[in-house]
């Protein structure tokens, strides 16, 4: 059974910085690509940024500029860089994978919250 599991959440202020870290249970070289999603309160989850098996990145327009997806090529990890973070970035951010296959994970995700 493939898991996911986010982590590097929290509370920042706006301007601020986090990277968030998910970590899969199997070698992510299982997948043909995997995301970040976020869901705000009262708001339909959005796709932040996904990358490729072969690296390729896209992002939100929302956040393009200031954050990064990169993934440990050797291991089992992904990761987002979120740099001058905005009120409006405040989200349960959600780890996302899909198989070759086409089977697709999510993880538990982890609270974003960006104040002063």
């Amino acid at each position: 059974q493939v898991r996911l599991a986010e982590s590097g959440g929290g509370l920042v202020q706006p301007g601020g910085s986090l990277r968030l870290s998910c970590a899969a249970s199997v070698n992510i070289d299982s997948f043909s690509a995997m995301a970040w999603y976020r869901q705000a309160p009262g708001k339909q989850r959005e796709r932040v940024a996904i990358i490729t098996n072969g690296g390729t990145a896209n992002y939100a327009d929302s956040v393009r500029g200031r954050f990064t997806i990169s993934r440990d090529n050797a291991g089992d990890t992904v990761y987002l860089q979120m740099n001058t973070l905005k009120p409006e970035d405040t989200a349960v951010y959600y780890c996302y994978a899909i198989t070759w296959a086409f089977s697709e994970f999510w993880g538990q995700g982890t609270q974003v919250t960006v104040a002063s």
